[in-house]
């Protein structure tokens, strides 16, 4: 009998990789599963054999991380194999079951065959990162304890406690009147938005607001752009509906798409106030090009303006919207980066021709928020305490980049490039090239630091490698020692060393 040690990885993949069938109906998670556990059974894999690491054995047979974990995990429930804590996935000493395997091309059953494709394929490209405060330097966290908690349970208390019956039943008005008009009056002042408060859709989210646009504006096959590197939620919004995403790369002015050869768009989705994650400002001249090649492709065009509102040097830009004189812009907004997260509201301003197709269909799709909440939410904007907490975390972001910038620099010298900072609450930070990106950024998650690898904001091979620093979230007194074990890691890499 031949024996595979899960030690010998390019011996073990080459046997998965004889089994696979990737045009198959069944998702490679359960091939995978299948293989291994007939490996078990019939006594190829030794028991007490370690497993190669799942990032490993991903890489030898060209497959997502995500689905070997799916495998080693239900190898794991059903005790054919054992996790051991910072060691590995091991088999078991004692398999579940005796005799040989079921032959392994044995097709599952409806039951077994769970998840519709087009969910394994997210499932692929999703990586579940830590989403805690503890995680210093995780991306698009916003410095909670300095939120005016007080203040905002107040006005929150007295909106649940006047609420009338009609605000707490299904409502399909596109969200609180007060709230739509003073993000109106706010959006026009601050961002040069050209709007009008019956043109705002409330939502629950960045996510809702993208899911809803792409069922709506494209159909399934159509094409849309997305920046490369950029938001993977944009492009798991777009693959869920059905969409084909089609990266485009950047340059030192955000979306670079002239000259390229790319199929016709329905949909564009850009970053231009603050690219995410690079962090270039698109230059007028550009701006005013993508809304042309919008027109000649006959596209949409969605604009993300996540974190605009936190610009730490020069005169911020208009919003493209501002610009669009043929209502292809569709604007959107989020209150999770300059409030908190779990509040879970969005906005979106649509073109007068859209507005009452898609506020029907957010209303029958998700239904409308909370709506004492979004009056709370009003008269914190209408009062003024909105725009003051944003005056204040602006300058307290500012200090914490600066000192990130200034340690890194120090323990580091010129090992790294800082991209972006400008605006916002993260920047790119540039490694070596020949640097492994990934392992890095697992190196840092074992001692809690949050820093994902540039290759998690790519559909294709990144253009270089780097880490995203969020430094919003750390807390001052934290800020100095955290950085500093961050560029320790790094200089175990022999960056900076």
């Amino acid at each position: 009998m031949r024996t595979l040690d899960g030690t010998n990885l390019t011996a073990l993949a080459e046997h998965l990789a004889q089994q696979l069938v990737r045009e198959a109906r069944e998702p490679l998670h359960r091939q995978l599963y299948r293989q291994l556990r007939s490996a078990v059974r019939q006594g190829w894999l030794a028991p007490g054999s370690p497993l190669p690491a799942s990032r490993s054995l991903a890489q030898e047979l060209g497959l997502g991380r995500n689905t070997v974990l799916h495998a080693y995990e239900q190898l794991c429930a059903e005790g054919y194999c054992q996790g051991r804590p910072g060691a590995g996935t091991f088999v078991s000493l004692a398999s579940p079951d005796q005799g040989p395997a079921p032959a392994a091309d044995v097709p599952p059953t409806g039951a077994e065959r769970g998840l519709a494709r087009r969910a394994e394929a997210l499932l692929e490209q999703i990586t579940l990162r830590p989403e805690h405060p503890a995680a210093a330097f995780q991306p698009g966290l916003p410095d909670l304890a300095a939120f005016p908690w007080s203040l905002w349970w107040r006005l929150l208390h007295a909106q649940q406690k006047a609420s009338t019956p009609a605000e707490l039943g299904y409502r399909s008005d596109g969200g609180h009147p007060a709230l739509r008009q003073a993000l109106a009056d706010y959006l026009r002042l601050s961002r040069g938005v050209n709007c009008t408060a019956e043109q705002i859709l409330i939502s629950g989210g960045m996510q809702q607001s993208l899911d809803l646009l792409a069922r709506s504006l494209a159909e399934a096959g159509e094409t849309a752009w997305i920046e490369e590197p950029g938001y993977s939620g944009a492009a798991q919004a777009f693959q869920a509906a059905g969409l084909a995403c089609q990266p485009v790369p950047l340059d030192a002015g955000g979306l670079h798409w002239q000259g390229a050869s790319l199929p016709r768009p329905r949909l564009i989705y850009v970053t231009p106030s603050h690219q995410y994650p690079l962090g270039c400002v698109m230059p007028l001249a550009r701006r005013h090009a993508l809304l042309a090649e919008a027109a000649r492709q006959d596209a949409w065009i969605i604009e993300d303006d996540y974190d605009s509102e936190f610009r730490h040097t020069g005169q911020p830009l208009a919003a493209l919207q501002g610009l669009d004189r043929q209502g292809r812009v569709l604007y959107l907004g989020t209150f999770s980066k300059v409030m908190f997260p779990a509040l879970r509201l969005g906005y979106l301003v649509v073109p007068p021709a859209l507005l009452a197709p898609l506020r029907s269909l957010q209303a029958r799709l998700y239904r409308e928020s909370d709506y004492p909440t979004q009056a709370a939410l009003a008269d914190f904007i209408r009062l003024g305490h909105f725009g003051s907490h944003l005056r204040r975390m602006r300058g307290v972001y500012a200090r914490r980049q600066a000192k990130l910038r200034d340690v890194l620099h120090a323990e580091l010298g010129d090992a790294l490039q800082l991209m972006g900072g400008e605006a916002g609450m993260h920047m790119t930070a540039r490694l070596p090239p020949g640097s492994d990106d990934r392992a890095i950024s697992a190196a840092l998650a074992k001692i809690g630091l949050c820093a994902p690898p540039l290759a998690d904001y790519c559909l294709g091979t990144p253009p270089f490698p780097g880490l995203v620093l969020g430094y919003a979230g750390v807390a001052e007194d934290a800020l100095l020692l955290n950085t500093v074990r961050l560029a320790a890691v790094l200089r175990g890499f022999g960056i900076g060393a």
